[in-house]
């Protein structure tokens, strides 16, 4: 076990699954992140505008390391359709150090 590593888990909803993938590839495709998965059918309930809304939505778990958080968060902004998306870092507190070391060398 690894602790105290530069990894990030990052949640990200979308509308549906063809965003949810562009998504993942850009981040992908300019190494932003190590890993995108996307859990599809996810319920959301939520307030918007002073009202509880719901929706079908998409949740995207990504892993990349805290160097990229910033950069990985503007990606998002500028690519994602919602108005307000969603964008959550948790640091990863520990975890194998293969894994953690894969994401740190694939994240650059």
């Amino acid at each position: 076990m690894k602790t105290g590593s530069n990894c990030f888990v990052v949640l990200v909803t979308a509308p549906d699954l063809k965003v949810a993938r562009r998504l993942a590839l850009g981040a992908l495709r300019e190494k932003l992140v190590a890993c995108a998965n996307l859990i599809p059918k996810v319920e959301s309930h939520y307030w918007w505008q002073g009202k509880v809304e719901s929706s079908a939505e998409v949740l995207l778990v990504f892993k990349t390391t805290q160097p990229k958080v910033r950069a990985f968060e503007q990606f998002i902004l500028a690519n994602h359709p919602y108005e307000t998306p969603e964008f959550i870092a948790l640091s990863v507190a520990s975890g194998t150090k293969r894994y953690l070391d894969w994401i740190s060398a694939s994240a650059r």
